[in-house]
């Protein structure tokens, strides 16, 4: 296939399969933006022989955050504005959420200890209060409200896979 397609192989036999979805993470701050952090510009959505993968592209680097077929559909609808037959989950929240007056403002994806976990904030009504989240189901969310998803420099340089030019035309 192509370079691209060959590095998520790899990284997923180094990595494993379940690196995106761990366990309990400590939240970060709402308005944490440090130097630290970096914006992802873009998500993608594609499939492996491992499995469904988002990529978080920033910086010219792609990092793989491997996540169930389920979490995949809802990311890949929201980023092409599909509605699926019958609510998925992370419809259902964003529902919620908006009918309760609030939004995601951000999503936080740090690495602790080889593990990506993710902070969710979300606005109700004049406060800002952050969520322990897996890593998938804050980029989902993020997505279903158009918010920015932040990652620690730290993830971006220990598993951003470097990109050539042209390496994500799928």
């Amino acid at each position: 296939m192509n370079e691209l397609h060959a590095l998520l192989c790899a990284a997923a036999l180094l990595a494993g399969v379940g690196l995106a979805d761990a366990a309990r993470a400590q939240a970060l701050p709402p308005e944490a933006r440090t130097p630290a952090q970096v914006s992802v510009k873009e998500v993608r959505v594609v499939a492996t022989e491992a499995g469904p993968v988002v990529l978080l592209l920033a910086e010219g680097r792609a990092i793989p955050v491997f996540v169930d077929p389920t979490v995949a559909g809802s990311i890949q609808g929201a980023l092409s504005g599909q509605k699926t037959l019958r609510p998925l989950s992370h419809d259902l929240m964003r529902d919620i959420l908006q009918q309760a007056g609030a939004r995601v403002t951000q999503a936080v994806i740090p690495l602790k200890d080889g593990i990506y976990y993710g902070a969710l904030s979300v606005r109700i009504r004049d406060e800002v209060k952050v969520f322990d989240a897996r890593s998938s189901d804050s980029i989902a969310l993020a997505i279903h409200f158009k918010a920015p998803i932040l990652v620690g420099r730290d993830l971006l340089e220990s598993a951003g896979l470097p990109l050539s030019p042209g390496a994500i035309s799928m």
